[in-house]
C-alpha cells in the first residue's frame, strides 16, 4: 500500500468514526492507533503511548490552559458580564443598533478575560438577549449579533486556541498575544460597521430611535474598573517582564476571584462550579491533545506531510497563495470540526509547509502571522453552517428564533470576516506591527 492510500485510509477512518457520532477526540485516538499499528506493530505502538502521553502532559506550558479557563469561569460566574454590558449600551446608545453594537463591544471586553469562544457567547447571551428583544431588535439580528460577538472571546487575547498554537509550534506566547491583539480590534469595529450598515440597508431588525438607555454615570466605570484592572494587572505584568505567561495565568485567575467576591455574585455553589467546568474543559481539550498526537505520529511515519512539504516548495506559486488555500481548507474543515480539533490536527501537518516557504520574512515572523491567520479562519468554523457551534448555542438560549433566522443573522458578519481575512492576508505587517515592542 502507498503512503498516500495509507494517510488517506487514516482520514478516512476518523470521519466515519465521526459520523456515527463518536466524540471526535477518540475519533483522532482511535484512527491514529490504527495507523500506527498497522505501520509498525504492536510493541513499538505501547512503547510511543507511554512516553508521549508523560512527555506531552509533563509540559509546564499546559498548566496555562486550565488557569485561563478557570479566570473566565470566575468572570462568568462573577457577574462581571452584566456592568460591563451596561456600560457599553452606554457608549453606544447613541448609533442606531447600538444595543447589537454594544453586545459586541462587551463581548470583545469580556473575551480579555475568558479566552474561550463559546463562554464569551453564552456568558454575554445571557445578559444582553433580554435586553435586545425588549427594546424590539430582531431575533436574527440578535442571535446572530452574539454568536459573532462570541468569537471576539478567542481573537482578543488571552485565546486558549492561540496558547495551543504556540505550545505546538514553539512560539513565544506573549509575543503570538500582541499580534492578536490589532486584528481583534479589526475584528470588533468590522462587526460594529456590519451592525451600522446591515440596520439601515435592511430595515424592521432594530428600532429607529431608542431613547430608553441608561446614563453615562460614574457608577458605570466603576462596574467596568474590575475588568480594566485584571486586563491591565495580567498583560502589564506579561509585557513588562514582571511574569511569564503562564505566572500571568494564575495572576489573572487569583484576580479575577478577588474581582468577583467584591461583586458579591460568587457564591460557594458558584465557586465549586467554576473549578467543576474548569476540569471538564481542560479534560476535554487534554484529550484531545493525545488524540490529535496519536492522528499525526500515525501520518508522520506514511511521510505524507514532508511529502507534502516538498511538493508544495516545488510549485511555481505565491506563498501567499499557499497561505490562502490553507485558509480555504480550514473554512471547510470547519463544518465537521471544532476549532481546538483543526489546529491540533493541521498545524503539525501545515507549520513545516508553511515555515519553509520564502515570505521574506524571518521564519518567527512567519510563524507568528501563520498563527493568526489560523485564528482568524477558524473563526468561520464557530458562524457558518452547518455546524456554526456558536450559533447552536446562543440559538439554544433564544428558544423562540428558528436556527434558519441565525444562520441569516450572522452572515453579515461573516461578510465582514471575508474582508478582514483578506486584509491581513495581504499586509502581514499589520499582524506583526506590535509584536516589534515585545522584548
Amino acid at each position: 500500500m502507498s503512503s498516500l492510500s495509507l494517510a488517506g485510509m487514516i482520514f478516512a477512518t476518523m470521519l466515519v468514526l465521526m459520523a456515527v457520532r463518536v466524540p471526535i477526540a477518540i475519533a483522532m485516538f482511535c484512527a491514529g492507533c490504527f495507523g500506527y499499528i498497522f505501520q509498525v506493530g504492536w510493541p513499538p505502538f505501547f512503547n510511543n503511548l507511554n512516553g508521549a502521553t508523560f512527555a506531552r502532559f509533563a509540559s509546564y506550558d499546559l498548566s496555562v490552559i486550565p488557569l485561563f479557563i478557570l479566570m473566565g469561569n470566575f468572570a462568568t460566574q462573577g457577574g462581571i458580564s452584566r456592568a460591563l454590558f451596561q456600560f457599553a449600551s452606554v457608549v453606544t446608545a447613541r448609533f442606531k443598533g447600538g444595543l447589537a453594537m454594544a453586545a459586541v463591544l462587551a463581548s470583545a471586553g469580556f473575551g480579555a478575560i475568558c479566552g474561550s469562544s463559546v463562554a464569551t457567547a453564552a456568558t454575554i447571551t445571557s445578559v444582553a438577549l433580554p435586553e435586545m428583544k425588549r427594546h424590539g431588535y430582531s431575533g436574527r439580528l440578535s442571535t446572530g449579533t452574539l454568536a459573532a460577538g462570541g468569537t471576539l472571546g478567542i481573537l482578543i487575547p488571552p485565546s486558549v486556541p492561540l496558547v495551543i498554537y504556540a505550545i505546538l509550534t514553539e512560539q513565544n506566547i506573549a509575543k503570538l498575544f500582541a499580534a492578536a491583539m490589532v486584528p481583534g480590534i479589526i475584528a470588533m469595529i468590522g462587526y460594529m460597521i456590519a451592525i451600522a450598515v446591515y440596520v439601515r440597508v435592511v430595515p424592521g431588525h432594530a428600532p429607529e430611535h431608542d431613547d430608553d438607555h441608561a446614563k453615562l454615570t460614574m457608577e458605570a466605570f466603576i462596574g467596568v474598573a474590575p475588568i480594566a484592572t485584571v486586563f491591565l494587572i495580567v498583560f502589564g505584568g506579561i509585557y513588562g517582564g514582571l511574569f511569564t505567561p503562564t505566572e500571568g495565568a494564575g495572576v489573572g485567575a487569583a484576580a479575577t476571584f478577588v474581582a468577583a467576591l467584591l461583586k458579591r455574585e460568587l457564591t460557594l455553589a458558584k465557586i465549586r462550579q467554576c473549578f467543576y467546568s474548569t476540569a471538564a474543559a481542560s479534560a476535554m481539550i487534554f484529550l484531545i491533545f493525545i488524540g490529535a498526537d496519536m492522528m499525526n505520529t500515525s501520518l508522520a511515519l506514511t511521510q505524507v506531510p514532508a511529502q507534502l512539504a516538498e511538493v508544495v516548495q516545488g510549485l511555481d506559486v505565491s506563498p501567499v497563495m499557499v497561505v490562502a488555500g490553507i485558509m480555504l481548507f480550514y473554512v471547510v474543515l470547519g463544518a465537521v470540526m471544532d476549532e481546538l480539533s483543526m489546529i491540533l490536527l493541521t498545524i503539525p501537518i501545515f507549520f513545516p509547509v508553511v515555515i519553509g516557504l520564502d515570505f521574506g520574512m524571518p521564519q518567527e515572523s512567519v510563524a507568528i502571522w501563520f498563527g493568526i491567520m489560523v485564528l482568524m479562519t477558524v473563526g468561520f468554523g464557530l458562524l457558518a453552517p452547518p455546524v456554526g457551534l456558536n450559533v447552536y448555542v446562543v440559538n439554544g438560549m433564544a428558544k423562540d428564533v428558528p436556527i434558519g433566522e441565525s444562520y441569516k443573522g450572522v452572515m453579515p458578519f461573516l461578510i465582514s470576516d471575508v474582508f478582514r481575512t483578506l486584509l491581513l492576508l495581504s499586509f502581514p505587517g499589520i499582524s506583526l506591527w506590535l509584536v516589534q515592542f515585545v522584548g
